[in-house]
């Protein structure tokens, strides 16, 4: 990989905050289902928290493969980064208490990591398509 692509790569991880609001794309069959989630960016790793009984969950247990599309604005112009990749149920309790008591909304929806509505789910992503908002051609990474 030369410096280019590693600044670019940088620059790219640097629009992602520890929590943003991204369109989550899973499939129901032969149909895309697409709905805003908040994407949580912690240790470096990408997560989402959702009720258990949520459709993105049995969605995500008969295909895990999902795509997902942070916007990005900068001044007056706007850009994207949509990421390509899978999805996994993560059941662990350390891993979801860690993300409960990193998410200051967390108790608005649940009563504590064992709470059985509670799902945590990891996103893996395998490619990235990144438009910056000052070009006109998004650029393609492989992760």
């Amino acid at each position: 990989m030369n410096n280019n692509s590693k600044n670019i790569k940088n620059e790219i991880w640097n629009h992602f905050r520890n929590f943003q609001r991204i369109y989550l794309a899973t499939s129901e069959g032969d149909q895309p289902r697409v709905r805003p989630v908040t994407l949580i960016y912690l240790d470096e790793r990408f997560w989402i928290t959702t009720g258990t009984d949520d459709k993105k969950v049995t969605q995500i247990e008969k295909n895990p493969r999902i795509d997902f599309c942070l916007s990005i604005k900068e001044e007056s112009k706007e850009g994207y980064i949509r990421g390509t990749g899978w999805a996994k149920i993560i059941k662990n309790r350390e891993q979801k208490e860690k993300i409960a008591q990193h998410c200051d909304f967390f108790n608005k929806f649940w009563e504590s990591p064992d709470d059985p509505n509670y799902t945590l789910i990891e996103i893996f992503i395998e490619e990235i398509e990144y438009l910056k908002p000052d070009e006109n051609i998004a650029r393609r990474f492989r992760m």
